[in-house]
């Protein structure tokens, strides 16, 4: 049954935005089925969404626009990303280099390491640094760059360059959306170089999503599902939705 007047439709707007968040991007289609609605009202919810700046309309459907700062995001999926966090720890070398995203799922695992021998972290996340900073045989760097405000990160042709002066044992990154297909992706181009570089600077890449980001899809291609080595999720590894990266990654 459709869901009509307007108390209805705030509802299903509002579980518009949850779809679009979740998944990164949705079709008209995909979303008229699960709303049980016709296309013809999801266009005119998505139309509606693109005015108050919370998506882009694309052909066939939209993409969700993240404005949610870093803070807010930490708050979601939270038990997921510290489960995420927990098979992570293993992976830590208690010597050489690795390098952190900005992302508040690795933030999370920058928390967890207490210490270390001689370990070096590297991180254009401002909150991740604050985490590691100061622990027993961890040396930390914090790459500059440009202050992006949203992600309480570093950004930019600086950010590129002081990532790619290492050589990285293992680089631990997390993504808005990953597709067996076309690998990971993101809503706009800010945070891809940085990711980028710490991938062609690294031995080992290892990527930690969360399972509501699995099979979604965004605007701009980050990495490769063949450049990332690790997928770790808060899944258990024989859990049938991972099946489609089951002979691409190892799972985590």
């Amino acid at each position: 049954m459709s869901i009509t007047g307007t108390v209805a439709v705030e509802d299903r707007r509002r579980l518009l935005v949850d779809l679009l968040r979740s998944r990164g991007s949705i079709g008209l289609d995909s979303a008229a089925e699960t709303l049980d609605v016709s296309p013809m009202t999801v266009r005119r919810d998505l139309d509606y969404l693109e005015k108050e700046g919370i998506a882009r309309r694309v052909r066939g459907g939209a993409i969700y626009i993240d404005i949610e700062d870093f803070q807010q995001r930490q708050g979601r999926e939270l038990a997921a990303k510290r489960r995420i966090a927990e098979k992570l720890m293993p992976l830590v070398p208690t010597r050489s280099a690795i390098s952190m995203d900005a992302s508040t799922t690795i933030f999370q695992f920058a928390r967890m390491i207490e210490s270390a021998s001689e370990l070096a972290i590297v991180t254009n996340g401002l909150t991740t640094f604050q985490a590691v900073k100061g622990r027993s045989g961890v040396r930390a760097y914090l790459t500059g760059g440009e202050s992006e405000e949203r992600n309480e990160s570093l950004v930019g042709s600086l950010a590129v360059t002081a990532v790619s002066g290492f050589v990285f044992a293992r680089s631990f990154m997390s993504t808005t959306c990953v597709d067996p297909d076309i690998g990971t992706s993101e809503p706009t181009t800010i945070e891809v170089e940085v990711k980028r570089a710490m991938a062609d600077a690294s031995k080992h890449v290892v990527l930690a999503a969360d399972s509501s980001k699995l099979g979604t899809q965004s605007v701009v291609r980050a990495l490769a599902i063949s450049r990332i080595h690790v997928l770790a999720t808060e899944l258990d590894p024989h859990d049938g939705r991972l099946d489609p990266y089951r002979d691409l990654v190892e799972l985590l």
